[in-house]
């Protein structure tokens, strides 16, 4: 039995064109899209074959040979590696429940600001550090927080003081490490969210505000009731976005830790690179941390995917 052609809505057949006639008259477009296509393969694709190496046992000199799952038994029963796992999971999430948080409040307090001139000034201060890169801010603070009093800023203060006895190792003691970590990040990040926020607030109608000045509520009560609740699921939605970046941590890790803070500060990113650039480096051992951490960081963003779609409607990927 023929099938019957399909109709428009005017009563006239459809007429399909072969696809070798539709990618010819699109020649233009596809050789434009040849090079992306050829860089993405080679900067993409092409190191995704190193894959192979997180079963070989790999170093600089010789030949890989093929171990199996070796890597991942010595991955697992080493100390080494959960320490830093668990930091990572630590100093990532209090990072960014941190920053979400302090992006929140200045955001508040920028949208309550009646001088346009003062708001626009403060916001461009707030916002300045984010432009500065991650060795910058760690050169600065490390000599803010230097132990040598002639140059540590905040060691002298309290010296002059008469506060401490003795200068304090901040960035080497293991207590004040993350404290300070958080302190930096908060810092640099939080003017990045408050454009993000900013555009939720300006998006509130005017009206509701209108009408809790109508039945006598105050600024903070209009804050409460009506400022925050417009901005929750524009928190949600950056904590969930955010939360599938968590092993990412890398760069404002490694710029500030050193060896005596170690055992608070040490992540997965800093424990694969110190694997993989020791005095005999086994590539096979490091590869096998970073596949761990990209499957891992693919099943959370599996999982913020699914916590989107609740959320949203609509999923991140």
């Amino acid at each position: 039995m023929a099938k019957a052609p399909q109709m428009t809505s005017s009563g006239q057949p459809i007429r399909h064109t072969p696809l070798s006639t539709k990618i010819w008259n699109c020649r233009g477009y596809y050789l434009m899209f040849i090079p992306v296509f050829i860089f993405v393969l080679i900067m993409h694709y092409w190191p995704m074959l190193g894959i192979r190496y997180a079963f070989m046992n790999f170093r600089a000199f010789g030949k890989p040979t093929f171990i199996g799952l070796a890597h991942f038994q010595d991955m697992f029963h080493e100390k080494g590696f959960w320490t830093a796992f668990r930091n990572t999971l630590e100093l990532s999430v209090i990072k960014l429940f941190l920053t979400t948080f302090t992006a929140v409040v200045a955001s508040v307090f920028l949208n309550e600001m009646n001088t346009l001139w003062a708001k626009k000034s403060l916001q461009t201060v707030i916002y300045l550090p984010h432009f500065m890169s991650w060795a910058v801010v760690a050169g600065i603070f490390s000599m803010i927080l230097s132990p040598n009093p002639a140059n540590g800023m905040v060691n002298g203060m309290l010296l002059n003081a008469g506060i401490i006895k003795e200068p304090l190792g901040f960035l080497q003691d293991k207590h004040m490490w993350r404290a300070i970590f958080y302190t930096i990040n908060v810092w640099k990040e939080t003017g990045w969210g408050t454009i993000i926020f900013l555009a939720t607030l300006s998006g509130i109608n005017p009206e509701l505000y209108e009408a809790a000045d109508i039945d006598g509520a105050t600024r903070m009560q209009k804050i409460w009731y009506v400022t925050v609740p417009a901005l929750m699921n524009t928190i949600i939605v950056v904590l969930i976005l955010n939360l599938a970046k968590v092993m990412n941590l890398f760069e404002s890790v490694f710029v500030l830790y050193n060896s005596a803070v170690l055992d608070v500060s040490d992540v997965i990113s800093t424990f694969l690179y110190g694997k993989a650039f020791a005095a005999n480096p086994n590539y096979g051992y490091a590869t096998a941390v970073g596949l761990f951490k990209s499957i891992v960081g693919g099943f959370l963003v599996l999982v913020c995917n699914q916590l989107s779609k609740k959320v949203r409607g609509r999923g991140i990927v």
